[in-house]
């Protein structure tokens, strides 16, 4: 199911697509016969990827899910239900969907945490991997500092039953609206940005939704040991890989993402970005589409 979206974009098409228990609603661009899949984090959804999603369109076929929990897609109510094998495998169910065997899988924020895991588990389904601000699980264990940790304070916030949910409803999501701002560089969200994020958190269950995926991972964040050194072979990734880091982050700190490379048996390329902060590809969509371009390209 696939209907024009109307609004000034008409490249925008919109659908939904049923995978295992789940109807996840996505935005599509282009025609290719290579599928790129977009995967948006906390707290966003589809749109995040507005920029991205005609520029890459004109050479692939782009599919940018609303994530389980968000926006229009389904939002089952359990927490088990947002586990990261739950995640991945919606990834390879709407991979399938597309009549596709491997798709380029790019994520940022949570969805970034997802594409690693899906390279890492799935790798024969991922032909490229590309992850923005997110480092694999296992460089975040290695690199965990007290400092990273106060920078999460909201992960912990999260594991709070209902309270969380208030507070970003409360006054019209009025924390959503002022952390996007205050986190970003000027003139990154206009005023339509916003309402659309808010839109889609006032949806019914999507706020428990976004907050699920923290109380659901959370063993996956804090449950390794403090700044455990090893990697695995089944840690690495096989996939050519890319890497783009803004280096502003207000929650994922430089030093969390430092030896990204040793995580990938792999080509792999890493750009790192000065002026961006956490949503590098609406801050910075120039360099974070030349950067995807040459690499999907390439």
């Amino acid at each position: 199911m696939a209907e024009e979206h109307a609004g000034p974009d008409t490249a925008v098409r919109h659908g939904y697509a049923q995978v295992g228990d789940v109807r996840l609603h996505y935005a599509e661009c282009g025609e290719g016969e290579r599928l790129v899949v977009l995967l948006h984090g906390f707290p966003e959804c589809w749109y995040s990827w507005r920029k991205q999603l005609p520029v890459l369109g004109e050479r692939y076929r782009v599919v940018a899910p609303d994530m389980r929990g968000y926006n229009l897609s389904d939002k089952p109510e359990r927490v088990d239900d947002y586990r990261m094998s739950r995640l991945v495998d919606d990834v390879t169910g709407l991979i399938r969907h597309f009549g596709a065997s491997e798709a380029a899988v790019v994520g940022h924020d949570w969805g970034g945490a997802v594409a690693w895991a899906v390279a890492q588990h799935y790798p024969d389904y991922v032909w490229k991997l590309a992850s923005l601000q997110t480092p694999p699980p296992a460089a975040w264990a290695r690199n965990l500092t007290l400092k990273q940790m106060l920078r999460s304070w909201y992960m912990f916030f999260f594991q709070l039953p209902r309270v969380p949910e208030w507070w970003m409803a409360r006054d019209d999501f009025a924390a959503l609206a002022k952390a996007l701002r205050a986190t970003s560089r000027p003139g990154t969200f206009s005023d339509k940005d916003i309402e659309v994020y808010k839109s889609a958190m006032r949806e019914p269950g999507a706020l428990a939704g976004a907050v699920n995926y923290y109380r659901a991972n959370f063993r996956s964040f804090f449950g390794r040991r403090f700044g455990e050194k090893g990697i695995s072979r089944q840690e690495r990734v096989r996939v050519p890989t890319l890497f783009v880091y803004g280096e502003r982050d207000f929650a994922i700190l430089p030093e969390t993402v430092a030896g990204v490379a040793d995580y990938v048996d792999a080509p792999f390329t890493e750009l790192r970005l000065g002026r961006s902060n956490h949503w590098v590809q609406q801050e910075s969509p120039t360099e974070v589409n030349a950067a995807l371009l040459s690499f999907l390209d390439g």
